[in-house]
């Protein structure tokens, strides 16, 4: 018989009330407040409780707390080199992949958990969870929200504010509520960095040798 536990990663409906789940989470909230709780200057301190906090985090990630977490992390996977600015926030009661180098702005919030329509259901607590994707070398803008059983591809720019209720693909600009397609990657691109600015590189290249 499959557990209350294995339906609540796996999409299944499961009351999320169970006692060993409520155990469970606790104590992954625990770490979690403890992790909040590290001065600026413990470097090491935050590291070593992202390892036992997270499923999966890869080398030079840096999350600035305050970081909210359904389960402190348990089911996130991040790749290498991912930044989250203040207040991320993070419904993961399903599993959240975070590729390689992706940054999230301030107060992004990415939610795997979905509640029925049916009253009757949401009466009697129940819940569902939907995995989220997000690919390698994205910008989550600041406010996005990414919803249950979204992939976003990589490279791709969430404008600030939008509403990711449907996949997005690789390589594009995406902004809105709902969160829709603006354009694709372009030469524009690179050549300019904001506006009117162009990018000098001659600097960028020279930076990257150093």
């Amino acid at each position: 018989m499959i557990s209350t536990y294995e339906k609540m990663i796996s999409g299944e409906l499961y009351c999320c009330n169970d006692e060993e789940l409520v155990r469970l989470q606790t104590a992954c909230l625990e770490k979690l407040y403890d992790y909040n709780a590290t001065r600026p200057s413990q470097w090491e301190a935050r590291e070593r409780l992202l390892r036992e906090m997270f499923a999966e985090i890869g080398e030079g990630c840096y999350i600035e707390p305050p970081l909210h977490a359904n389960w402190g992390g348990r089911h996130v996977h991040f790749g290498k080199n991912v930044y989250a600015n203040f207040n991320l926030t993070m419904v993961d009661d399903a599993p959240i992949y975070v590729g390689d180098s992706t940054m999230l702005a301030p107060n992004v919030i990415i939610a795997t958990a979905g509640h029925p329509i049916l009253p009757e259901l949401r009466e009697k607590v129940y819940q569902y969870n939907m995995a989220v994707h997000i690919g390698k070398n994205c910008w989550i803008g600041a406010g996005a929200v990414i919803m249950p059983g979204v992939s976003i591809g990589d490279n791709t720019v969430i404008g600030a504010g939008s509403v990711v209720t449907r996949d997005i693909p690789a390589n594009v600009v995406a902004v809105g509520n709902p969160c829709r397609v603006l354009r694709e990657i372009g030469d524009r691109d690179r050549e300019f960095y904001f506006r009117d600015r162009r990018i000098d590189w001659n600097e960028v290249v020279q930076n990257g040798q150093n």
